[in-house]
């Protein structure tokens, strides 16, 4: 098999993983939960309302209601991809010149949305 390929296969494989094995773990504690369920119920144990309601409402977790302190941490963590992508392409052209160019268009991106993020946190008053 020619190594040019690995990298490619390596990479979407890594993706696949990624979406496939948090999925998979999630699907096995479900079925982990039904069995218990399903064996007090057999034994004739009174289930609580609130697993009832648990179980029938909404799965996923409730998202964290947006803050001004949640939008500069966002805000940072944006602009500190983009000077590391800024960073990496200065690092590159020393072998490659137009390396920089690439990567500062690229760290470009994150600088914005982090900016955005950072005005947002400044300017949202906070909900008390």
């Amino acid at each position: 098999m020619d190594g040019g390929i690995l990298v490619p296969i390596a990479f979407f494989a890594m993706i696949t993983a990624i979406v496939i094995v948090p999925r998979y773990f999630k699907s096995q504690e479900r079925q982990k939960m039904a069995e218990t369920l399903r064996a007090a119920i057999e034994r004739g144990e009174p289930l609580p309302t609130e697993v009832i309601e648990a179980m029938s409402s909404n799965v996923r977790s409730p998202s964290l209601p947006p803050s001004p302190q949640r939008d500069l941490r966002t805000g940072i963590v944006w602009l500190a991809i983009g000077v590391g992508l800024g960073a990496l392409g200065l690092a590159i052209s020393f072998e490659e010149p137009d390396a920089l160019f690439v990567f500062l268009g690229l760290g470009a991106l994150p600088v914005f949305i982090g900016l955005a993020f950072v005005a947002l946190g400044l300017l949202n008053k906070p909900k008390s």
